[in-house]
């Protein structure tokens, strides 16, 4: 197929069989992820204890943020497809060994810390990878669309992954879980392989690695949408890509709804960001996307500190609902934006750079989150998250570029 079909879809993504292979491969790819880390988790504390499942699970993380930039070079080298196929499979073979050893012996921490580090090496060029194919499967008018189905994806993966580990555990161990999660992995290869892209015009990179990684974050710092829109990705992930769980549990044990109450509020949120999820799947588009984008934050941060005034359950349910529609909405529209504006050449590198700073500023503020609680309480956390979310908001509006930002126009074919 010439890359003229690849490039003009003749319906809307949600229909594009082409961008569908990929969603269930990403499907697959963050389902395994769920099983795999919950098994590492459980494997790590059967072998040492409570103390030692951060030490194991950090082997994994420290790795993967440190190397997520150089990962996104080695996708725009190479062409984000095949590396996100090659590195699915090292992580294919690697979790399927690490189930047999665990079969034929007990598990040792050396070994499940060694699982996480090459887990971790391998995530941080897989992510940049994977993230970077949807412009290369669909057209740039679709792009919402496919971000709103990402979501989708995000969310049926961490509802149904704990179900699926917590039974295989029961069933079969960590060796069990282990083999499911490598099983998954090779739904996801399998399914990357028939996934085609379009070519990228241009000239091939011909700079040292190093250089392209400079020649990337150049390119983002001197590009006028982008780099304002990192720092509102930055902003606004910041809290709720973690944290905000965290604080979720202090919230409900300093109000004593308990375990049951906590689990309403997330429930709630994660209900509210599947409904925006859904909603950008199927709007045909999304007038002003910059503004809208900065309007969403705007609301989150008030939904923040509301929630950590919330005076009951009922009342905590409710605006955990509202965060989740609208920090959903506000994640689905930045990564559409960031896909829309950058030259396929550097998706890879910048996507590392988006992914990194999701991934990679959320973890330094775990510890902040029990300090902040235990010396002024859980609604001063939340009104920090507050005032976090509406640095992110005021930098999206303060930029005539980004607050002025707009998808293409959907074409049907």
């Amino acid at each position: 197929m010439s890359a003229q079909d690849v490039a003009v879809p003749a319906r809307p993504a949600y229909r594009d069989a082409n961008v569908l292979r990929w969603l269930t491969a990403y499907t697959a790819s963050v389902a395994g992820d769920v099983v795999f880390f919950l098994a590492l988790s459980w494997a790590a504390t059967r072998a040492g204890g409570p103390s030692q499942v951060g030490l194991v699970v950090a082997a994994g993380a420290v790795p993967r943020a440190v190397l997520m930039l150089g990962g996104g070079v080695v996708a725009d080298r190479f062409g984000p497809r095949r590396v996100a196929v090659l590195s699915d499979g090292v992580r294919c073979v690697v979790i399927l060994l690490a189930a047999a050893a665990l079969a034929l012996a007990p598990a040792h921490l050396w070994l499940l810390a060694l699982v996480a580090l090459i887990f971790g090496v391998v995530d941080a060029v897989f992510m940049p990878a994977v993230g970077a194919l949807p412009p290369r499967i669909t057209t740039a008018d679709q792009l919402a669309r496919v971000q709103g189905m990402r979501g989708l994806s995000i969310r049926l993966s961490n509802a149904v992954g704990p179900l699926v580990a917590g039974a295989v555990l029961v069933a079969g161990g960590a060796e069990g879980a282990f083999a499911v999660a490598g099983v998954l992995f090779a739904v996801s290869l399998a399914t990357l392989l028939t996934v085609r892209v379009t070519p990228v015009a241009g000239p091939p990179q011909r700079d040292s690695a190093r250089g392209e990684l400079r020649d990337g974050l150049r390119y983002v710092r001197r590009h006028r949408l982008l780099a304002p829109l990192v720092g509102v990705i930055g902003l606004s992930e910041m809290c709720f890509s973690g944290p905000v769980a965290t604080g979720l549990v202090l919230l409900a044990d300093e109000r004593g709804w308990g375990a049951v109450g906590m689990g309403w509020v997330a429930s709630a949120f994660s209900v509210g960001a599947t409904a925006s999820a859904l909603l950008l799947t199927v709007a045909p588009r999304v007038p002003r996307a910059g503004a809208a984008m900065a309007a969403a934050l705007l609301v989150t941060a008030a939904g923040a500190v509301g929630l950590g005034q919330a005076p009951s359950l009922t009342v905590a349910v409710a605006f955990g609902a509202l965060i989740g529609v609208t920090s959903g909405f506000a994640t689905t529209l930045t990564g559409a934006l960031v896909q829309t504006a950058t030259d396929p050449r550097y998706l890879g590198r910048v996507t590392s750079v988006t992914t990194l700073c999701t991934l990679g500023l959320a973890p330094v503020l775990f510890p902040a989150v029990g300090i902040t609680v235990e010396l002024w309480g859980a609604a001063t956390f939340f009104a920090g998250c507050g005032a976090i979310c509406l640095l992110a908001a005021a930098l999206g509006l303060a930029v005539p570029a980004l607050r002025r930002a707009e998808f293409p126009e959907f074409k049907a074919a």
